[in-house]
């Protein structure tokens, strides 16, 4: 293989300048250099400002060709190549080149990339946003004693005094692409558990969850019952209310842990499942749509109906379930037992 190599560099400059690099990149991976040493190295090789970032955690590293860090103002990337650590995209590399590219940089941007992936996944944690779901599970569960949760915590990057937040998650999207919105500055964990993604971050924005994905948060505490809170809190979730805190529902949280039994007895809630077994579709949506705002307005607007459409709906549903609708008391009993039947076929 060198033997070739020799030949097809004596042939071809730019082979020539590919092995050297090659083996330049080989040299410091033996050498076990960190990030900081990676694009110092880089920066010397290239003659311009080389740049690395690590989306998980923020870093951005920007080195000038005399190995000093870059004090001025980035400039456009004149090349860029994704690090990839098991198939997710992890960070970015970049050549900061002030002319035309060089004609190996794609080359040396390659080596850089695989060289940052080795690194990042050698010191600490994988970066990667996907988890093994064996150590997600041993942090969550209920049945793990705190020693071994901490060195599923500490195993998947949290540190030991930062709080830590669980989510509840059912999406069509990848979980690491989810993970990513939410929380995109900080440290964040995902793994598929049996039907429901888990979302393990120190901070997660509920506004970031994008359209179609429904999410539980759980409050700050062990991961244990926050998972616990996350996945009540799931079972919560609507159509129109896709993504709910456990913090947000203070006593409604009380109606999860009502014997089935119990909630199906109830007349009233008996009276949702008639309707939802006689009615159409569309009874049910306005129903919801009514006890999530409490207006017959807003209920039209979110429904995108006129409001007559809808008056003339929440008149049959009033007699079908024998509840005034209007009233504030009856307004109360059909909430609640719209989302007791919800909570029975979760």
């Amino acid at each position: 293989m060198e033997a070739l190599a020799v030949r097809l560099s004596g042939l071809d400059p730019y082979v020539d300048g590919a092995m050297r690099i090659v083996a330049f990149y080989d040299t410091l991976m033996r050498r076990r250099v960190d990030l900081p040493a990676l694009a110092r190295a880089s920066a010397g090789l290239a003659e311009c400002v080389a740049g690395i970032r690590v989306h998980c955690t923020g870093q951005v590293i920007r080195v000038s060709p005399d190995g000093r860090q870059a004090s001025a103002p980035s400039a456009p990337a004149s090349t860029t190549v994704p690090i990839t650590l098991d198939a997710e995209e992890i960070g970015t590399v970049w050549l900061e080149r002030p002319d035309l590219p060089n004609a190996l940089d794609d080359v040396l941007l390659d080596r850089l990339a695989i060289a940052a992936a080795a690194v990042a996944e050698r010191y600490g944690p994988a970066l990667t946003t996907m988890a093994d779901p064996a150590l997600v599970e041993l942090a969550i569960s209920s049945d793990s004693d705190e020693a071994a949760r901490a060195r599923a915590l500490r195993l998947l990057g949290f540190a030991a005094d930062l709080p830590v937040r669980v989510a509840a998650v059912r999406s069509q999207l990848p979980l690491d692409q989810v993970g990513g919105l939410v929380c995109p500055a900080r440290l964040v964990k995902a793994a598929a558990l049996a039907d429901v993604g888990v979302i393990l971050a120190t901070a997660i924005d509920s506004a970031r969850f994008p359209a179609g994905v429904r999410a539980g948060i759980g409050a700050v505490d062990s991961p244990d019952r926050s998972w616990r809170q996350a996945r009540t809190a799931l079972r919560f979730t609507t159509p129109h209310q896709t993504v709910v805190s456990y913090d947000d529902l203070g006593a409604l949280a009380l109606l999860a842990e009502i014997p089935q039994d119990a909630s199906r007895d109830n007349a009233d809630v008996a009276a949702i499942a008639a309707l939802a077994r006689t009615a159409g579709p569309e009874d049910l949506e306005t129903l919801d749509a009514y006890c999530a705002t409490g207006s017959l307005r807003q209920a039209a607007d979110l429904l995108h109906l006129h409001h007559s459409s809808v008056a003339r709906r929440l008149e049959q549903i009033t007699r079908t379930l024998g509840i005034e609708l209007t009233d504030p008391t009856g307004l109360t009993r059909a909430r609640l037992a719209l989302t007791a039947w919800r909570l029975l076929n979760d």
